[in-house]
């Protein structure tokens, strides 16, 4: 039995390892950076930097609130860990509930 997608992207955070999904029909490569709940529903914060997706990627890539359940396929890979000077700088607003994030540099998590 494998485990859940809540319980995958938690390990990916953890070990900062690279995510591949299906979502809305498209392959994405994605790197999650928050886990946790809005309104009652599961939602990862993740810079996509590879795949596809329905509005197109920015060169480098660009971020995506997707609901945890909602994807399909779910497979942890070991990579380069994809990000932005953005995470950390602006509130994000994908998770109101926060689970597992990945600590912003140069900032304490305690």
């Amino acid at each position: 039995m494998s485990a859940d997608n809540y319980s995958l992207v938690a390990q990916a955070i953890q070990e900062k390892l690279q995510v591949q999904a299906n979502y809305n029909g498209r392959h994405r490569e994605m790197c999650p950076h928050a886990l946790g709940t809005k309104n009652g529903r599961r939602q990862a914060l993740f810079f996509q930097f590879g795949g596809e997706s329905e509005r197109g990627l920015e060169p480098g890539g660009d971020w995506r609130c997707l609901p945890v359940n909602d994807l399909s396929d779910v497979s942890l890979h070991e990579g380069a860990w994809h990000t932005d000077h953005r995470y950390g700088r602006a509130r994000q607003t994908c998770v109101d509930e926060v689970d597992a994030a990945v600590p912003v540099e140069g900032r304490s998590t305690a």
